[in-house]
């Protein structure tokens, strides 16, 4: 079932479409009658609508580039149209004036072709093995990109260039007089070959990037002068950057020289705020020259395919830290036994593993607790207020269709419509980011719940906050922008934005951490307390919804997991089709949860316990279910990781001496691989 919005933007996209072919039918019939205001008038619009559309749709475009119907085509014909209409016109002598016009303008295509073969060297001079961030790059003497309507927007390019051309042939067409179409066409001419020769002059030395090899050299050695101990390595599509984004502050907290290792060049915008060195190698062998650094120590908070490239390197130990714990079986892939040690956080998730029996020995599970819950308040009694604030927030469909994964599709509505009829509840829906990414039921409950909120709020009314209010998150906002956003003119390429992204100023990573602080708490003043919320935007994250909420509603997620670091009372919507008893038994973290029924039965009673705690029974037992979640509080998480990093650090040092010992001891036999791992391994364990 497609989205809402779905079927009147595909309307749109189809009525474009149409009057495009009506617009070439029609310059067609007007330049072979003739009648010169019907062609006069198809060609603008034609040409415009093209232009229009280069600008809003060019997905749309390109699909007619795959019937071979792309904007050279396209442009080529309207042209070959413009010159039949002029031969059909009275008045224009076809040998005399019109051959002129159609050498030149084979001239204009030949040049715009040229500019392209000198668009596509630009591109290759300008794609550099690796990209970086956060790194000083002054020495690969990187320059600005050239016109981005030169350099990579060919078919904008071609019609911009070939507005004169039309123009002028209009004119000729009413006038008869043929030198206004020569005009036109020598001024796109002159457009395209200026652009041609502006463009070729960053084929100069002065703007020519460096080469392959010069570039990979300038790697090597600032991966000798900088000395990483330990990074985090991450692949995946855009939508999971999340999952590297949440670990950001932990690796920054660490000992040692750490470094974030991508593998996709879009991924480096779409890493969050950090001072972390951010380095993006693409091509195995390039990745394979992390195997005679430093690198002691890589995290990786997901699998992709693309890991077990990186596990090929012996010199660097790797652990799979993952990008949130739940009772589902997704926790315990057996893709982890790839990995050196497996970093849980607490017995929970150790038990998890040897129950699945995918292969990871017990010795390889570390248990480290979650050092990024450092945020999350604890609880602190009754809701104080006039209304009790409950957190809805679901998790997504899932790959493998079951429908207990989310509450969304069989769920979501009911249990919205119960929190809603109660008038002192003020409800945040924070649904997961990849709801209805694999199953459209769950986008299409997902917006009918939006409405009901959107509903609710229309027929809610109360105290406002002042003006005051409104200007100071817009003050906060601008702030955190300022710190955490980039600002690129839009010609801007992966070398100009590596120049601009270099060291960063020190304290930043501090600024940004005071101003998002600053930024939440002017978001959630900035809105009256009866206002339901619907929050799908990156900011605020969940972490802060946590700490607006007096009870949290969600399925078998890490969202529960992470939820009781603040003891707060909470709910699972069981959706699995199991009887409760067995809904406990197979999900630990339902244990200390009141169990809700699709048919959103138990709301009323979890409210109960949540306004007055001397009816919460789960207390005690949510108590200690965190501590089997998440690890003793003391000492504290960051701390378990931080030392269960620098005990990988010293693994990888002994592997590294054994290695050496070993080839050292066979005469003749002393490889490159052992020299230079001796070479970079004279700094002591971190």
């Amino acid at each position: 079932m497609p989205s809402a919005g779905t079927a009147p933007r595909r309307a749109v996209q189809l009525a474009a479409l149409i009057a495009m072919m009506a617009a070439f039918i029609a310059q067609l019939v007007g330049a072979l009658l003739p009648v010169v205001p019907l062609f006069i008038a198809a060609s603008v619009v034609n040409l415009g609508l093209d232009l229009v559309l280069q600008h809003t749709q060019p997905g749309l475009l390109s699909l007619l580039g795959r019937v071979r119907f792309d904007v050279t085509v396209r442009q080529l014909l309207r042209d070959m149209l413009i010159l039949v209409a002029l031969l059909n016109i009275d008045g224009i002598d076809p040998l005399e004036e019109q051959a002129p016009l159609a050498i030149t303008l084979l001239l204009f295509y030949g040049s715009h072709f040229a500019c392209q073969a000198v668009a596509v060297l630009v591109r290759r001079t300008r794609t550099l093995p690796f990209v970086t961030r956060n790194i000083d790059v002054s020495a690969l003497r990187l320059s600005d990109a050239p016109p981005r309507i030169l350099y990579r927007q060919t078919g904008r390019r071609l019609l911009c260039f070939a507005v004169p051309t039309t123009v002028g042939m209009m004119v000729s067409a009413l006038t008869t007089e043929v030198y206004w179409g020569g005009i036109g066409i020598a001024l796109s001419l002159a457009c395209a070959v200026g652009g041609t020769l502006h463009l070729s002059r960053w084929l100069l030395p002065g703007k020519r990037a460096v080469g392959e090899r010069r570039a990979l050299a300038w790697l090597d050695d600032w991966l000798a002068a900088y000395r990483p101990t330990t990074g985090m390595y991450f692949s995946g599509g855009s939508a999971s950057a999340y999952q590297a984004n949440m670990w950001l502050s932990t690796l920054a907290g660490l000992d040692g020289k750490p470094v974030i290792v991508l593998r996709e060049r879009f991924m480096v915008q779409k890493i969050e705020a950090t001072d972390i060195p951010v380095l993006c190698i693409p091509k195995v062998a390039h990745l394979m020259r992390l195997e005679h650094s430093t690198l002691k120590v890589l995290l990786h908070p997901a699998n992709s395919g693309k890991t077990s490239q990186i596990l090929r390197i012996p010199s660097v130990k790797h652990a799979f830290i993952n990008h949130g714990e739940s009772d589902k079986l997704s926790s315990c892939n057996p893709y982890a036994k790839a990995y050196d040690e497996v970093w849980v956080a607490g017995p929970a998730a150790r038990e998890r593993y040897q129950l699945a029996d995918i292969g990871v020995e017990d010795k390889d599970v570390v248990e480290v607790g979650r050092p990024q819950l450092a945020p999350v308040e604890p609880y602190e009694g009754a809701p104080l207020g006039r209304f009790t604030t409950v957190l809805y927030a679901p998790t997504w469909e899932g790959w493998d269709g079951n429908p207990g994964n989310t509450s969304v599709i069989l769920a979501g509505e009911n249990l919205v419509r119960a929190l809603l009829a109660d008038p002192a509840v003020r409800l945040l829906y924070k649904p997961h980011p990849m709801t209805g990414s694999v199953d459209p039921r769950a986008g299409a409950a997902d917006a009918r719940i939006q409405a009901l909120i959107a509903a609710a709020n229309s027929g809610r009314g109360g105290a406002l906050p002042g003006p005051r209010a409104a200007a100071e998150l817009a003050r906060r906002t601008a702030e955190l922008d300022r710190l955490t956003t980039a600002a690129f003119r839009k010609s801007a390429d992966e070398l100009e934005r590596m120049r601009l992204q270099g060291t960063p100023e020190p304290g930043r990573a501090a600024a940004v951490a005071a101003a998002a602080t600053a930024w939440e708490h002017a978001y959630w003043d900035s809105f009256p307390e009866w206002e339901h919320r619907v929050v799908t935007t990156v900011r605020p994250g969940v972490f802060s919804c946590f700490n607006q909420a007096d009870v949290l509603i969600s399925d078998v997620s890490s969202v529960i997991s992470d939820y009781l670091a603040s003891g707060k009372p909470y709910a699972v919507a069981n959706t699995s089709g199991m009887a409760e008893a067995d809904f406990r038994a197979n999900f630990p973290t339902v244990r200390a949860a009141a169990v809700l029924t699709p048919g959103a039965d138990g709301v009323a009673a979890l409210l109960d316990s949540v306004r007055h705690p001397e009816r919460d029974t789960l207390a005690a037992e949510r108590a200690r279910l965190k501590e089997q979640l998440l690890g003793p509080s003391e000492p504290p998480s960051a701390v378990r990781f931080g030392r269960a990093a620098l005990d990988l650090c010293a693994k990888a040092d002994e592997r590294r001496v054994r290695l050496e010992r070993r080839l050292s001891g066979i005469p003749g036999q002393r490889s490159q691989e052992a020299a230079d791992t001796g070479r970079t391994d004279r700094s002591p364990a971190r």
